[in-house]
């Protein structure tokens, strides 16, 4: 038995010794296990983030970057409003009590598809005098252990850009956690 063999034995001892009456009916651990799909959802995570890093530098199209502030959970609802938007238009919003004139559906496209076609789907809308517009970023349930890339990329685009006043998870008759309504600014007095 090595020294540090005896040091455990013995501190177990103690602890034992410590415990009293209370350590009879502990059952102790035949092996340690880790729970394999946390570990696998954290490693894609991991992983898609050194493979961003190790590409080229950021690229911005419209002033949108190509890199994810925060990676959202597929069925995390999503929430935002600038700054004046009241209390009242947010829940007629999330209820789905704004009517929506135009929608946009990014499954299937790239980070960079997406980011030209929601840019170019905001301008065109807001210059129409859109008030609600769908956005359909999907939940990337191809591969469980995957993050929601467009729906993260989607979360932080709609935030820098002017004409969105607010946006939200939409309801499940549109798309649940996979779209959002989207509250734009009147263009015109």
């Amino acid at each position: 038995m090595s020294r540090s063999d005896t040091d455990a034995n013995s501190d177990n001892d103690n602890f034992s010794a410590l415990m009293g009456g209370a350590m009879k009916d502990v059952v102790r651990h035949q092996h340690d296990r880790v729970d394999l799909k946390t570990q696998q959802q954290a490693s894609a995570t991991q992983q898609y983030r050194r493979q961003a890093a190790s590409q080229q530098p950021q690229q911005l199209i419209d002033g949108l970057s190509d890199e994810i502030k925060q990676l959202v959970d597929p069925e995390q609802e999503l929430i935002h409003a600038a700054n004046g938007v009241q209390l009242n238009v947010m829940k007629k919003l999330r209820k789905g009590h704004i009517p929506w004139q135009a929608g946009l559906d990014l499954h299937g496209f790239t980070v960079d598809q997406a980011r030209d076609e929601l840019s170019r789907f905001i301008r065109d809308c807001a210059r129409s005098d859109s008030r609600c517009v769908l956005v359909v970023h999907g939940k990337a349930f191809k591969n469980d252990a995957a993050p929601a890339i467009i729906k993260s990329h989607v979360n932080d685009w709609l935030r820098q850009m002017p004409q969105v006043l607010a946006f939200i998870s939409a309801q499940a008759k549109d798309g649940g956690a996979g779209a959002l309504y989207v509250l734009l600014k009147r263009m015109r007095s």
